[in-house]
């Protein structure tokens, strides 16, 4: 390897010079004297974001379609077809949730053990085949069953991308390619309303209509995740499209932002201790930010299953309302993509979720306030271009706050198992009753999101308290007591939380 690329400080000695290469192998303790030359750092940075997150961008694209295109078939005839009366299909809507949630930490602490790169592709066969079999059913209860199944095959998906992301990218360069990635869920809603607006059109084979949603868009989903097991690294040591420099500038640049935290490049070598669960359970940065996923989850879980609802109940017809979805949608995914770049630039995520929040409440008072058909279209824009960049904010800030891996699989999992919560709320957040205005609806989403302002500005309080005190030294004990540095994590008083 070129000592060009990956060499000590100036100020180091000879005797200080490590090779990267024997570092990864024998999980010795990284000395921070060595640096990587920012040429070299870019090109590693340049080729994962080639050869990883398109992959991951179109594994969350296809999850999130074959999520919500129930919405979709909603408003094509499948509430008629399969007689759900009452509040049976907001019913259908929540039993998804009940394995999803059960599965998060589970998924997460497996993740490592039958390698990343061949089980999240595994997921999205699974409920591809899942998927496409709600276009079979013929009642209430097989409706059930295909939903309850493809909620357990989905389960794992989101925080094991994260934790998979946090392999590759250094704190501060992951909450863009989160933001990458998840700007696949509102384009999910664009995309998703106008397949569903040419497939609700076909009539073949006993079947018309809503089946040929989940039948045409179920056989995509597998066909992408058969492609995908061969493309996708396990850890940035099997990543083919690197170099042997390459690859050991990856596990160097990792080592070196964890800050004497056991970065996630230790993840090939790590073993699995529930001394790190009970580290990631017992945090400030995971209750909170728990709590305030769980508040995020309930405006964008019901803004995705009922926005092709919400706007048939301004008067639109049933293709005219599905096209009408595309506009809100867009507009999202570039305010994800570009929060995402400006959260990173500025190593911020609470101040842009506050700023989000506020932007989404305006877009429910606008929902709210008024019966004009334009003003109420307009909030959904807000809703959409306010909400949908916390998510990627809220579970990239917990990402970046614990370290190392097991931690870090162990909290997303409990995050976003927390969260995931929301959606008995959200599934019955819009109910028939309440049409056209759904007022009641909108008010509880204006009350989750003051729930999300308030956890966040508690959370950059005590965070930027916590770093204030390891600056002056408050945290140096934990050098001096005793304890095991490589067993500190987060707890390094060299750590930085980010705010």
């Amino acid at each position: 390897m070129s000592d060009t690329d990956i060499k000590q400080s100036p100020d180091a000695g000879l005797e200080d010079t490590y090779d990267v290469a024997h570092l990864e192998k024998t999980n010795t303790t990284w000395d921070e004297s060595v640096t990587i030359e920012p040429e070299l750092d870019k090109r590693i940075t340049r080729k994962f974001d080639r050869h990883v997150v398109p992959w991951l961008f179109g594994l969350w694209l296809l999850a999130f379609i074959d999520r919500s295109n129930i919405g979709n078939a909603k408003i094509d005839g499948l509430v008629t077809d399969l007689h759900l009366t009452g509040n049976k299909f907001n019913i259908a809507l929540t039993v998804f949730y009940v394995p999803y949630i059960c599965i998060d930490v589970p998924s997460n602490l497996v993740l490592k053990y039958f390698k990343a790169g061949y089980y999240l592709p595994m997921l999205i066969v699974a409920w591809g085949v899942v998927g496409t079999c709600m276009g079979f059913v013929k009642s209430y209860s097989a409706l059930l069953a295909t939903r309850f199944f493809l909620g357990l095959c989905e389960g794992g998906l989101l925080g094991g991308m994260i934790i998979y992301l946090a392999m590759f990218y250094r704190r501060h360069q992951l909450l863009y390619r989160i933001g990458l990635f998840y700007c696949a869920a509102p384009l999910s809603g664009a995309f998703g309303g106008l397949l569903a607006t040419g497939l609700a059109e076909i009539n073949s084979g006993g079947y018309h209509g809503w089946p040929f949603i989940f039948f045409v868009e179920g056989a995509i989903t597998v066909c992408f995740g058969i492609l995908t097991m061969f493309f996708l690294p396990h850890t940035p040591s099997d990543a083919k499209f690197l170099t042997e420099e390459e690859r050991a500038g990856a596990v160097a640049r990792m080592k070196l932002d964890g800050h004497g935290a056991s970065a996630a490049s230790d993840v090939k070598h790590e073993e699995f201790s529930w001394f790190w669960v009970r580290r990631a359970m017992f945090n400030w940065n995971t209750m909170l930010l728990s709590l305030n996923f769980f508040a995020i989850i309930t405006p964008i879980y019901s803004y995705s299953l009922f926005l092709p609802t919400i706007i048939s109940g301004l008067g639109y017809k049933r293709v005219t309302a599905q096209l009408l979805t595309v506009p809100p949608n867009m507009g999202a995914f570039l305010t994800v993509l570009l929060t995402g770049y400006l959260s990173d630039r500025f190593r911020m995520r609470g101040p842009f979720m506050l700023a989000g929040c506020i932007i989404a409440i305006g877009g429910y008072i606008m929902l709210i306030s008024t019966d004009r058909v334009l003003i109420q279209y307009g909030g959904t824009f807000l809703v959409a271009g306010g909400i949908f960049p916390c998510s990627p904010l809220v579970m990239g800030w917990l990402a970046n706050n614990l370290a190392p891996h097991y931690v870090r699989a162990t909290g997303t999992g409990a995050q976003i198992m927390f969260a995931n919560c929301a959606a008995f709320i959200a599934t019955f957040v819009y109910l028939a009753e309440d049409a056209p205005r759904y007022i009641t609806g909108h008010a509880i989403n204006i009350g989750m999101i003051c729930l999300s302002l308030l956890t966040t500005t508690t959370l950059l309080l005590y965070n930027g308290w916590e770093n204030r005190k390891r600056a002056k030294g408050g945290r140096g004990y934990r050098l001096t007591g005793g304890e095991d540095e490589s067993m500190l994590g987060y707890r390094h008083p060299s750590f930085r939380y980010t705010l």
